[in-house]
């Protein structure tokens, strides 16, 4: 099978069979997807062992209620916005002025004003904000859930973890029950998946009719983040477009280089786009206005032979080891530059589990099991060290019952695919 076979072919599993049938069709259910969300997080902390979750991670809120408010401001400020989880209620603590934003919202049982916990706005009297919001918090939990309960939290600053361990709570790390309730998409959400693919494509289509050489890599950039915020999409959550010398390495970030004659030119999309999901694939072109020159194919067509390799072993049951051991062997002369991992998951953002090259298994991989209802993104990064240009290509799939379903769908370079 060539790559351009592969990604045009559709599989014939069962699973979700609306979806597979046409993508597009149909409106999403979003207070079915909240629903099932929401059940997904208490289903975890019940198996975990956990009462409550106090989230900030702004992600994790919209996961667990679909509700959203200044997403990279409430990253950087927590706790300002938190959401109190227990197995039979919700309590929103909303930024000031903010409240009304969650009207509606079947999976919000209570908004009450949040206190900001942060050095910005209490100043010297940090301490004492602290611990007026680990009071807050416990005076609101203990009643849902009785003494001395299992609480999960996440990414707020150290001391207010500890005055609220003062308070005699049993702390524990929030994210694995929010990773593992993640992990599985509903076919409801599968959709919302699709249709954030969907407009993130229509991005990158309008991107790739503007390059040309003299135009600069933040011009290129931007042409993305209109047409994804026009889209009612949030955010890039990375600068990852480069060209020329600047695609080898990769992570280099977007800069105000001009793009030259007769280069590639390497994006990885990493949008959180409409619904709130995360559109992950990766494109790499040539800027003209020549053909692409024999390295440059070699380069494309190597990292084609590695997406469609990953792709083609991922089932579900495999085990994440069993992949590492399956997975394509990079050829030495690409092995240092080689991309950080495999593969991933992905949903809101990049997320659990990450699939290790079978080189890098041993110290940083950890065994699972791939399962239905899981989206991973399969990586390859192709440029030798040293050299003056590298290949990014990335596609998103689904695991189905039986196999894999492709997901993205922005077509490869035919002029890079060229014998």
């Amino acid at each position: 099978m060539t790559h351009l076979d592969w990604h045009a072919q559709r599989s014939n599993d069962s699973w979700p069979s609306a979806l597979k049938s046409n993508p597009e069709s149909g409106a999403i259910d979003l207070v079915a997807v909240r629903r099932y969300r929401l059940g997904r997080v208490r289903e975890e902390m019940a198996r975990q062992g956990v009462d409550a979750l106090i989230l900030s991670d702004p992600v994790n809120i919209r996961y667990a209620t679909g509700t959203r408010n200044m997403q990279v401001f409430s990253a950087r400020n927590a706790p300002a916005r938190y959401l109190l989880v227990t197995s039979t209620r919700t309590l929103l603590y909303e930024f000031t002025g903010c409240m009304h934003l969650a009207d509606g919202f079947e999976t919000v049982d209570e908004v009450r004003p949040a206190l900001t916990a942060s050095f910005v706005a209490a100043g010297p009297r940090i301490a004492e904000a602290e611990r007026n919001w680990a009071k807050q918090v416990r005076d609101a939990l203990l009643p849902l859930v009785g003494d001395n309960p299992v609480l999960g939290m996440e990414r707020v600053n150290a001391g207010a973890v500890l005055a609220m361990a003062a308070h005699g709570m049993r702390l524990v790390d929030a994210q694995s029950v929010l990773e593992m309730a993640r992990a599985i998409k509903s076919p409801e959400e599968v959709k919302c998946v699709v249709a954030a693919l969907r407009s993130t494509e229509s991005a990158v289509e309008q991107l790739r009719a503007a390059i040309r050489p003299g135009i600069t890599e933040n011009a290129l950039w931007s042409v993305l983040h209109r047409s994804i915020i026009a889209d009612d999409g949030d955010y890039c959550e990375t600068r990852l477009l480069n060209s020329g010398q600047r695609t080898n390495p990769w992570f280099q970030e977007t800069g105000s280089k001009v793009i030259g004659d007769n280069e590639l030119v390497a994006l990885d999309t990493d949008v959180v786009g409409c619904h709130g999901y995360y559109s992950d694939f990766s494109r790499t072109f040539h800027s003209g206005p020549d053909r692409p020159d024999r390295q440059q194919r070699i380069l494309y067509q190597v990292a084609c032979e590695q997406v469609q390799h990953n792709i083609g072993i991922l089932a579900p049951g495999l085990g994440f080891r069993e992949y590492a051991e399956r997975a394509w062997q990079i050829p030495e002369r690409y092995f240092e530059n080689r991309y950080y991992l495999s593969a991933h998951g992905c949903g809101m953002t990049g997320e659990y589990p990450y699939l290790y090259h079978r080189a890098d298994f041993a110290d940083a991989g950890y065994d699972g099991i791939l399962q239905p209802g899981m989206v991973i993104c399969v990586e390859s990064y192709i440029g030798e060290a040293g050299g003056s240009q590298g290949v990014k290509l990335e596609e998103q799939v689904l695991i189905t019952d039986n196999g894999v379903e492709l997901l993205s769908r922005f077509p490869l370079e035919s002029s890079l695919l060229a014998s």
